[in-house]
């Protein structure tokens, strides 16, 4: 894994894919960043709502069903392709908080 769409694309949590509320992104220490959280709900949502992650290959297939399938602007769609292909360090499992954090740099 790589990248964030990697972590969304591979995980699944009891055979679904990772509902928006049970991730984050934290530092290498494991403090959370809540820009980037929200950024990432909010893509997930759009991507659970419009998008079948098993005929999408990568961040940019995804992006470019979101701008066929949706009005969002492209600024919008940029801001998703950051987060989307953020590099990754790795995953954390939080089971008592029901998360998964996603680390990065």
């Amino acid at each position: 894994m790589d990248n964030v769409f990697d972590v969304l694309k591979m995980m699944t949590v009891n055979h679904n894919g990772i509902a928006g509320t049970q991730i984050v992104v934290t530092d290498l220490e494991g403090k959370p960043n809540g820009l980037l959280t929200d950024l990432l709900r909010d893509t997930i949502g759009n991507m659970r709502l419009f998008i079948d992650m098993a005929s999408v290959d990568s961040a940019d297939e995804v992006l470019a069903e979101l701008g066929d399938c949706t009005p969002l602007p492209d600024d919008v769609l940029d801001e998703y392709a950051k987060i989307l292909k953020e590099p990754i360090a790795g995953i954390n499992f939080a089971p008592q908080k029901q998360m998964i954090e996603v680390l990065i740099r």
